[in-house]
């Protein structure tokens, strides 16, 4: 029954599709995926087809010999799972597909489901290609609710662990291939030299060398871990000039105004995650010296593809060819490809993009070399990647039993104490001394969704307190870390503010609230801004009132703006945003585990400070007990 009912529901969402796959919203690109037509997860293919149209010791080269243009079109698209559904795979063979959608079942056997379906169908399309889901596993497999959820790139830097790291890309290529998902957005090798950039978060470092460092180790990881990586986002994403942001972005996807030594700086960061394997790049949305990089082909044929060797594919980041500076969908089309563009990243109008592939090749305005060039780049990495020899993942080897394992978290944890930055520690207020009364308050002390940030769950994540529970599955709070550790460090934990007067001192827990990309753009970079936690304010002021020692723990994705209140703190902890495992602070307020981590951004007094070189804490300070 439940066969011939999802077998009812797939006909409708191809209805529904047929009747709405070319909507185009290139104004918002990355929003919240609306719901498909039908809200159905795909079910268990009923036939597992494992038996290939090429052979898996056929060339890249002679595979797309034998392709029609229109097979070739469709291997160039990746449109979102919300519009192409499998019937739409069994008849076009697209090269992708991407994202999801709220109502999925988003566990890790519900996604592996989901992509065996697609792969069901792309393997009996008239290509016979076998086609690869894409996401952003950004700090674990963050849209799998099984997974473990690890600190965000800017807390990685801060912990500055290579070993580390790779461990980090290995827990997450495993806990990947329990979803069937094995082309992974991921590392974003930005070099994040503007803190009110919403971004920011997503980088490592400012400075290059340490950005290299960290995006190699995790992307080894990956590739070790038999995931495809993808290095985003090219280039120089983080280097956008405040004010410069496309539309009535302050910053997001404006334009970095770079001498040439910057420029080869950058250039340098992929240059090495190249020769250490990685065979798939993102373009940037945004702008280098004025030129869009998703129309520059210098940087992309001729630099990207010429001089650094790049033998894998470039792909669109989502929708962004639509901001080009031609106009008219076919025009971007043709220019984004001849520009070097291999596959397209288009969630919603990948039919449009097909017909105008096909045309503009029949037209003369594409040729046939180009589009040879860019499927063969595309089917060598699948084939490298296995797809050619195991498509339906019968015989991937996963080394922990399911995604969510004690050991992942072990290494999410570590990764959290490594990352944790003590900014001020007067009179020695820490680590906690055994016997003391502590008060906790703040609105980052007890949110799953808080301490996780954006890319966690949604595009943009959420709250416990939104949600009424705990945001992320099996996470641990900053709260109940300390709750945890309470008896063996004969701690008492109060967090009733009627008997706030009981404590020994307080640890204050403020924040950002969650955030991803534009929505994270900020003139103020302030805890009690629009983007700072509701509760900030009152948290702060309840604290500066009891008159005890105070401990300052910030959960953010950038340094903010403090000067206002750090004379009245005694301990400052910059936690970043740590993920699912934030009992790893605790173990380091108890000096259970040293402070290490370091500032991988300089910390600035004030916005007008920012790119000065004035800041009140420079790159790699970090206090020690």
């Amino acid at each position: 029954m439940r066969k011939r009912l999802m077998a009812i529901l797939s006909c409708l969402m191809l209805i529904s599709l047929l009747a709405g796959c070319g909507q185009e919203n290139p104004q918002t690109p990355n929003s919240q995926p609306p719901e498909p037509n039908v809200s159905a997860v795909p079910g268990e293919p009923s036939q597992p087809q494992t038996v290939l149209k090429h052979s898996a010791d056929a060339t890249p080269e002679e595979i797309v010999a034998s392709m029609t243009l229109e097979q070739k079109a469709a291997q160039m698209l990746q449109p979102a799972i919300y519009r192409a559904t499998p019937a739409a795979m069994r008849k076009y063979g697209y090269g992708s597909i991407l994202s999801q959608y709220q109502t999925m079942d988003m566990t890790a056997a519900g996604w592996k489901r989901t992509v065996r379906s697609y792969q069901e169908a792309a393997l009996v399309s008239p290509g016979g290609i076998p086609f690869i889901y894409g996401t952003d596993a950004v700090h674990g497999v963050n849209f799998c609710l099984d997974s473990v959820i690890f600190p965000h790139n800017i807390g990685i830097g801060a912990a500055n662990d290579e070993e580390l790291t790779y461990k980090m890309g290995l827990i997450v290529a495993d806990e990947l291939k329990h979803t069937g998902m094995l082309w992974n957005f991921a590392p974003c090798v930005a070099v994040a030299t503007e803190p009110r950039w919403g971004r920011t978060y997503e980088s490592y470092s400012s400075k290059p060398e340490l950005v290299s460092q960290l995006g190699v180790a995790y992307a080894r990881g990956l590739i070790d871990g038999g995931i495809l990586p993808c290095a985003k986002h090219f280039f120089a994403d983080g280097n956008i000039g405040y004010g410069t942001g496309e539309g009535d972005f302050l910053v997001d996807r404006g334009d970095a105004s770079l001498t040439q030594s910057e420029i080869d700086a950058l250039l340098a960061v992929y240059k090495k995650l190249i020769d250490s394997g990685v065979k798939t790049i993102m373009i940037s949305h945004s702008s280098v010296n004025g030129v869009k990089m998703h129309e520059n082909a210098y940087y992309i044929n001729d630099v990207l593809k010429g001089e650094m060797g790049f033998d894998g594919f470039v792909v669109s980041d989502w929708a962004s060819i639509h901001n080009i500076s031609v106009q008219g969908l076919k025009n971007q089309v043709i220019t984004a490809i001849n520009s070097g563009i291999d596959m397209l990243m288009e969630p919603d109008a990948y039919s449009e993009c097909y017909k105008y592939i096909i045309e503009a090749v029949n037209e003369g305005l594409i040729s046939q070399e180009r589009i040879d060039d860019a499927v063969t780049r595309i089917i060598r990495v699948k084939m490298e990647l296995g797809l050619f020899d195991d498509p339906m993942q019968e015989r991937l080897e996963t080394t922990y039993p399911a995604a969510g394992s004690d050991e992942a978290r072990d290494i999410a944890r570590q990764l959290v104490e490594k990352s944790l930055v003590l900014l001020k520690n007067d009179n020695s207020i820490l680590p906690l001394k055994p016997g003391s009364k502590i008060f906790v308050i703040g609105p980052a002390m007890n949110d799953t969704g808080v301490q996780c940030g954006g890319w966690t769950i949604e595009w943009l994540g959420g709250t416990d307190s939104e949600k009424g529970t705990k945001y992320v599955h099996n996470a641990t709070t900053i709260l109940e870390g300390l709750q945890q550790i309470a008896n063996k460090y004969n701690l008492t934990i109060i967090t009733d503010q009627a008997q706030a007067s009981e404590a020994d001192l307080t640890i204050l827990c403020v924040g950002e609230k969650p955030y991803a990309e534009w929505f994270g753009d900020t003139a103020d970079l302030s805890l009690t801004g629009s983007l700072g936690l509701t509760g900030n304010k009152e948290a702060i002021d309840l604290a500066k009132s009891l008159g005890k020692p105070t401990v300052t723990l910030i959960v953010a994705g950038r340094n903010l703006i403090i000067e206002e209140y750090f004379d009245d703190w005694d301990a400052v902890v910059m936690c970043y945003l740590p993920g699912s495992e934030a009992d790893g602070v605790a173990n380091v307020l108890t000096g259970k585990v040293p402070f290490t981590g370091t500032l991988p951004m300089p910390w600035y007094k004030s916005v007008e400070d920012i790119g000065t070189g004035n800041s009140r804490f420079d790159v790699g300070y970090g206090l020690k007990y």
